[in-house]
């Protein structure tokens, strides 16, 4: 019950329905905050409790200083956890190894339970191993079900083991498309309370959800499971920046265009650790997909949450998707009562503010390697041709083709056209082709920002249409994949009749899920594999998705571009990134005849006539009748009984880990850190997928060797992210990337490092590495550059760095989660001071490090900076010391708690047992 110090506590009627809610404007100087602190506000009212949340933390929150730096905590209580598989599947291991660890200890096991409303998604899993074919879809799944078995029978158990813990099964769709069209409740009702629906997720991409003006966002999954089990978020009352949006778009332009601008605009802004929030005139032109499409980027320019208020455009969509007339009502009635519905010409009070005309929005992709390098697409050919000099060790001949009017003060051989080096290829059905650098060997469409977002989905398919009436199809060296965010997206093209040109296109459904956006494209096309890697192409991938890391989408693919669902299919019909496609030909009609993007590109009043006509409320309804039941595979699974789990000592997916071995009630004191090795220095935008790489498992690497030593044949390794249930994989796959380079084993990509413990420090897998260093008692570090942690929100990426024997980080900034999950895992984040790098101070990585001032945590204070102290091995010659003031990246009382317990699993699993 809330203290209610400030009688908010009211009623609101809404038809016969009467709701308790918490009233806002009993707060002094609620009215001007921003939409996105007011539902933080309403948080802190109705859980007030007098300890940890208190009346002073509301009039903070309530005269919150937009131009002030934040400073005043306050803690956070999300009223639902949502999960994909990937990083759901280790949260239910630490469930479960929480439950025996509290019967160890002397406590009741069924404490270990969800207090909050959990629901995992199942969509990471599936590999489009087959496409092109129409029986792709069945062969897929049944692929997964195959590999997957343990892991889903674990997850079956967990949904009858734990209270308010939901799974949807394979083959529904993606995560945060499942979200906004079905389980997202804007507005929640629970004992009897209506109060905003809030949330953490398991994904970075959790913030799509704040389209429909949900607050939530993308936590480690550690972080997940102590807010599935009561425990607040401990956070800094942000900075708001206000992103006005002002015009429309104009024809030939899509959300994929809109929001690669804005992802741009923001990461050159900078708005790391802050909420982004959507307003003015524009946002009540922008579409509900779209603004779901723009939130679901938010984790691209680095916010905590982009958000858009409450109007009529998220009523309709709400009903459009099937919600109750009540919860519609509801929703209307709420958000209008608590000041939380948009007022087009109002100009709330903002940290800091940008504006975008949409109508200067023009088409555009991203890439090679990161979704905020936009590059509009007339210049995209010209672009590339600068850009695969840095993937090609030498460019062998010039492509004439690329010869283009290149600015005057580029170089000699850029405007020459780009690097060339022609392989000949024979197809498995005698058909030959010429493959060279640049050409597109991946086309998807995939991943939940624009498969939820039926105008491109619509635009796409009317290309392939088009396409298809002029004669074209795809260029036999493309491996093309559609795989939807939910079966409505099906429904639809079925009901348009759009569904047979994506085929002949080549984008037959390969699966409901995320595929080649989290690296699960599977393998090209053996002789399209064997010339790449025999000759060394810099082929690409163009995908409709959100990621384009390097070494994420394939391992045969060295640069990935993000596009528009429709540019998708017009990429995989030029066949090349060295063809200009808004004004050179992709390809001849049936008379020999040229055709060209203008003439198969959709008119704006194509694309709305289908999604008027075609998409129903009906679609919504059928699609979700029964949503966590499954079909007869999934209810086929054995699952054991009880409250604990069976451990398999055989499975490979599934293992107790070690989080909790010899842990004690109290907490061992803090300690400074003496003798560190450096285990990886690395460069600017390390992202989680070079520490923890979601994709293949390559046979050669530590964890190859050790599926192949447990009986595991090459074909059934699966990927990492399918196996971060079994942490003696994930500890091998840390720092495992393909594309990773480490900057003290120069010469390198990889997972390689030196092994100081050794005569002469060869080069060693870092794996192999740090079980020598943990033999010998020597702690490590890593030294990274600018956005470290940047992507994902990958608990493992922490998991695997303490596991490695990793006691601190020292980065030049980071990103907010995986800053934060290092701490809950009792891994120190340093910073190095200000206008420092570990060049500037001279660092090369071979040093040993010492950290003092760290025991200060042990005063219950936290130490603004630790001194650092180098020194040259022993026994090398000419010994340097060095001395510099390291911050202190723990930045709040609540991360402060987490680290003196050696993790946040372990705090809370105190706290739970002191209870």
């Amino acid at each position: 019950m809330s203290a209610n110090s400030f009688d908010a506590r009211s009623t609101l009627q809404v038809g016969d329905e009467s709701y308790e809610i918490f009233r806002l404007d009993k707060v002094e100087g609620a009215a001007r905050l921003p939409y996105s602190l007011k539902v933080l506000l309403e948080n802190l009212l109705r859980t007030e409790d007098g300890a940890n949340i208190t009346a002073d933390h509301i009039r903070a929150l309530g005269s919150w200083d937009s131009q002030a730096q934040p400073s005043e905590e306050i803690q956070f209580t999300p009223a639902r956890v949502i999960m994909q598989d990937f990083t759901g599947v280790p949260c239910v291991v630490d469930l479960a190894t929480m439950r025996e660890a509290v019967k160890e200890l002397g406590g009741d096991p069924a404490k270990i339970n969800p207090l909050a409303p959990a629901e995992l998604v199942i969509d990471h899993s599936v590999i489009a191993d087959k496409f092109g074919t129409n029986d792709a879809f069945k062969q897929n799944v049944d692929l997964e079900y195959g590999r997957n078995k343990e892991r889903y029978q674990f997850l079956r158990w967990g949904q009858t083991a734990f209270d308010e813990f939901k799974v949807v099964p394979p083959g529904t769709g993606i995560v945060h498309q499942v979200n906004i069209e079905h389980l997202a409740r804007v507005v929640m009702i629970r004992d009897g309370k209506a109060y905003p629906d809030t949330l953490v997720g398991t994904d970075s991409h959790t913030t799509m959800v704040n389209g429909l003006g949900v607050l939530g966002w993308g936590v480690g999954g550690i972080e997940a499971e102590a807010a599935m089990l009561g425990q607040p978020v401990s956070m800094l009352i942000p900075r708001v920046v206000g992103f006005k949006l002002t015009g429309e778009l104009q024809p030939g332009t899509t959300a994929t265009d809109l929001v690669l601008t804005i992802t741009e605009m923001l990461r050159k802004h900078g708005v790391v650790g802050k909420f982004v929030e959507f307003y003015g005139e524009g946002v009540a032109a922008t579409s509900l997909a779209n603004r779901a499409t723009i939130g679901n980027m938010s984790p691209e320019f680095g916010s905590t949450a982009a958000i858009f208020p409450i109007d009529g455009e998220t009523l309709n969509y709400l009903r459009l998707t099937g919600r109750s007339d009540q919860q519609v009502a509801l929703v209307e009635a709420y958000a209008k009562e608590q000041g939380l519905w948009l007022d087009p010409k109002a100009e709330p009070d903002f940290s800091e503010k940008l504006e975008l005309d949409l109508s200067t929005v023009v088409p555009s992709i991203a890439g090679p390697k990161r979704p905020q390098d936009r590059i509009v697409l007339a210049d995209a050919k010209a672009q590339f041709a600068q850009d695969v000099r840095n993937y090609v060790k030498d460019g062998g001949d010039v492509d004439e083709a690329g010869q283009e009017s290149f600015p005057a003060s580029d170089a000699p051989a850029i405007t020459n056209g780009a690097p060339s080096n022609k392989v000949k290829v024979t197809a498995a059905d005698g058909t030959e082709y010429e493959l060279d650098h640049g050409h597109v060997t991946v086309a998807a469409i995939t991943s939940c920002t624009n498969t939820s977002n039926p105008y491109v989905m619509v635009a796409a398919a009317l290309v392939a249409k088009k396409a298809v009436e002029k004669g074209l199809t795809r260029k036999p060296w493309v491996k093309t994949t559609l795989a939807p965010g939910s079966k409505v997206v099906t429904d639809y093209f079925d009901k348009a009749g759009l569904t047979p040109y994506l085929d002949k296109v080549g984008f037959n459904l390969v699966g409901y899920g995320c595929t080649t956006c989290i690296g699960n494209s599977g393998p090209l096309p053996d002789e399209v594999s064997q010339a790449v890697n025999e000759h060394d192409l810099a082929v690409t991938s163009v995908l409709s998705g959100n990621r384009n890391f390097e070494g994420r989408i394939n391992p045969d693919v060295k640069m990935n571009y993000l596009a528009s669902p429709p540019l998708v299919v017009a990429y995989a019909l030029a066949g090349s990134m060295k063809v200009d496609i808004t004004r050179e030909s992709l390809g001849l009609d049936q008379d020999g005849n040229p055709v060209f993007l203008k003439d198969i590109w959709p008119s704006e009043a194509e694309v709305n006539d289908v999604v008027a006509n075609t998409i129903g409320e009906d679609m919504f309804t059928k699609s979700y009748a029964d949503v966590f039941a499954g079909d007869a595979q999934w209810q086929a699974l054995p699952i054991p009984t009880g409250n604990t789990f069976e451990w398999d000592a055989e499975s490979t997916y599934v293992r107790k880990p070690p989080y909790f071995e010899g842990m004690g009630m109290d907490p061992a004191p803090v300690e400074d850190i003496a003798g560190a090795r450096v285990l990886a220095k690395l460069g600017d935008s390390v992202t989680t997928d070079h520490i923890s790489p979601a994709g293949a498992i390559k046979a050669d690497t530590p964890a190859g060797k050790y599926l192949t030593e447990h009986g595991v044949e090459r074909r059934d390794f699966n990927s990492y992210g399918s196996r971060r249930g079994n942490h003696e994989v994930m500890i091998r796959g840390t720092f495992a990337n393909i594309r990773l380079r480490n900057q003290i084993a120069p010469g390198t990509e990889g997972g390689y490092t030196r092994d100081f413990t050794q005569a002469d420090a060869p080069v060693s897998f870092i794996y192999d590495a740090s079980r020598n260093y943990i033999d010998q008692g020597i702690p490590l570090v890593v030294l990274a550059g600018k956005e470290y942690g940047s992507g994902s929100s990958r608990d493992w990426a922490a998991k695997g760095t303490a596991l490695l024997g990793v006691k601190a980080v020292i980065a030049e900034s980071y990103e907010r989660i995986h800053r934060s999950n290092l701490i809950g895992m009792g891994v120190l984040p340093l910073q190095f001071p200000e206008g420092h790098t570990a060049e500037t101070l001279g660092l090369t990585g071979e040093e040993t490090f010492s950290f003092t001032g760290v025991t200060e945590l042990n005063n219950g204070t936290i130490p603004s900076t630790v001194k650092v102290t180098t020194d040259t091995a022993p026994g090398e010659a000419g010994n340097v010391r060095r001395e510099f003031d390291a911050v202190v990246r723990i930045d709040t009382p609540g991360e402060a708690d987490y680290y003196r317990n050696g993790g946040i699993l372990q705090y809370v699993l105190r706290s739970l047992i002191s209870k």
